[in-house]
């Protein structure tokens, strides 16, 4: 039980992909380590049960970034899974997976073999799409992908609204430019959540190979002086209470996430010196990008009272409504409790300069004043637009040498002048389509921000009071050329200058994807396991 050829650290969607691939071949042995619990809390397989799973200790790390300025003093929650699964087991199940420049880009910046034309066929491999495989869709693999259960009429006008704006009705994203707007597919089978545990994971965890331990928190890395540089070996964890030191015979792999993988990277010695220094770590490895180049969606979370139509504020707000609601779903799986947060979704630019949609709504047939908070009495919605291509910058810091405490998250949100006026944009946008002919006979009213908030300068401010994470943490373990000094992973996942290590989660994203971060997750890890595999003379 102290050696295997891979130990895996994080079973989220990076590691749950790992595991199920490298275990493949029956000589290699794997370990699957999982901070967290088991995911057999009964509200993660029913999509709504992220309203019980975000903020709630059992299944979330509950962590807050630092105060931020670019939000007015306000600090966030900033919800992370902490179950088997990880995010794709509490997340909004929105496949998406950004748009065919954000690839391209990537490859831009010297990333070999990550282009769109490179990363499509991998996409596919994965999918299980409802409509079966075509040029730019799979069928047959792991990860289910369906529309949606549910209709909402306020949804489907504002579809028509967004196109009498310029934005046209599309049938789905995912083709690479995503301008349009569409209803959201999701990784859902028949109505429950289809997370990477039941998609990667459930039909292989019974591998004699395969070793999978939760409530097991990596300590640290263990590396070792060998030769002329450093090569880490294994992992020091505490499992249920108990210290021990596991050892890999290949490699250890990094797939704890955008917060939690440079955390042990620092913890480990591996970092920037005066950071590492200052919390008593003595620096094994200098690498001043692990921790830094912190990207994330900022939502500006918009809401509009409606009359003349029905949204979830009001089927929700007696018991009666709440038990159809059920019973619909017991049923036929179908109806609200098959909800993710939001159902449509749309795609443009905010400026005619852009090369390509850079700003999105998620549109919600609901409202209330913040995550967590009741239903509001009255009927409402709430369009919120985000800028996909954010130049911000924040950073992932430890806050002590002790693993246990959670570390300083500080996203840096609206702290350039493109974010801000970007921001704005969306804002004014936002008001062109609720202004539109086809909404007139509901009668929208602006309650957020409000429409006394006009002037340039207010609707900063309003950005700032309005604005929430859409929960897309990356690019902390940056991946790039060896001569980027703020890259930490090659473009095959190595960590700079030490062997036997590798990152291979979404905080390797050198720059954000437009749009949710799961499906992208899912495909670096795949395009790891191809790394790995080939790297170790994978049998099958």
């Amino acid at each position: 039980m102290d050696r295997f050829d891979y130990i895996i650290v994080g079973a989220g969607t990076a590691g749950c992909v790992l595991a199920n691939r490298l275990s493949k071949d029956p000589s290699k042995r794997v370990l699957l380590l999982e901070a967290g619990k088991k995911d057999n809390y009964f509200w993660i397989d029913i999509p709504v049960g992220y309203l019980y799973t975000i903020g709630n200790p059992r299944t979330d790390w509950c962590f807050e970034t630092e105060p931020e300025a670019g939000l007015n003093g306000r600090s966030i929650g900033y919800a992370r899974g902490k179950v088997l699964g990880g995010c794709s087991s509490i997340n909004a199940m929105i496949y998406m997976r950004g748009q065919k420049s954000d690839y391209d880009h990537w490859a831009e910046l010297g990333n070999r073999g990550w282009g769109w034309s490179d990363v499509l066929p991998i996409f596919r491999r994965s999918e299980d799409y409802q409509h079966g495989s075509d040029d730019f869709h799979g069928s047959g693999g792991e990860l289910r992908v369906e529309e949606r259960r549910v209709n909402w009429e306020i949804l489907d006008v504002w579809r028509d609204a967004a196109e009498q704006c310029g934005i046209p009705k599309i049938d789905e994203f995912n083709r690479g430019d995503n301008f349009g707007n569409a209803y959201f597919q999701m990784n859902q089978r028949t109505g429950k959540r289809w997370s990477a545990t039941r998609a990667f994971l459930d039909n292989v965890r019974n591998r004699p190979n395969l070793t999978i331990m939760t409530e097991a928190t990596a300590e640290t890395l263990i590396l070792e002086k060998q030769g002329d540089g450093l090569t880490t070996t294994g992992v020091q964890l505490i499992h249920k209470g108990e210290r021990q030191q596991i050892f890999a015979d290949a490699e250890v792999i990094l797939a704890a996430g955008a917060i939690a993988s440079p955390q042990l990277l620092q913890l480990s010695g591996i970092g920037t010196a005066d950071q590492l220094q200052a919390h008593g770590i003595p620096v094994h490895h200098t690498l001043p990008g692990v921790g830094q180049n912190l990207q994330d969606h900022l939502q500006i979370r918009t809401i509009y009272q409606v009359d003349n139509t029905v949204t979830l504020n009001q089927r929700a707000r007696t018991p009666w409504g709440m038990a159809m609601m059920g019973l619909e779903y017991f049923f036929n799986k179908t109806g609200p409790l098959t909800m993710p947060p939001s159902q449509l979704g749309a795609f443009a630019k905010s400026d005619p300069s852009q090369p390509s949609a850079n700003i999105e709504w998620h549109v919600q047939p609901l409202s209330l004043d913040k995550f967590g908070s009741p239903l509001h009495r009255y009927n409402a919605i709430t369009p919120s637009v985000c800028n996909l291509r954010p130049s911000s910058r924040g950073t992932v810091t430890l806050k002590s040498a002790n693993p246990h405490d959670a570390p300083a998250i500080a996203p840096n949100y609206l702290s350039t002048t493109d974010d801000l006026d970007v921001a704005v944009a969306g804002l004014r946008y936002t008001r062109e389509i609720m202004a539109a002919p086809a909404l007139a006979p509901f009668n929208p009213t602006e309650l957020k921000p409000g429409p006394e908030i006009q002037s340039e300068d207010d609707l900063k401010r309003a950005a700032g009071d309005l604005g929430t994470t859409i929960f897309h943490p990356v690019g902390t373990c940056k991946m790039g050329p060896r001569h980027d000094t703020n890259a930490v992973v090659d473009d095959e996942l190595r960590v700079h200058g030490i062997k036997g290590l590798r990152v291979i989660d979404a905080s390797i994203m050198p720059t954000i994807t437009s749009g949710n971060t799961n499906a992208p997750t899912v495909m670096i890890a795949e395009r790891g396991a191809e790394f790995i595999r080939r790297d170790h003379g994978h049998s099958r």
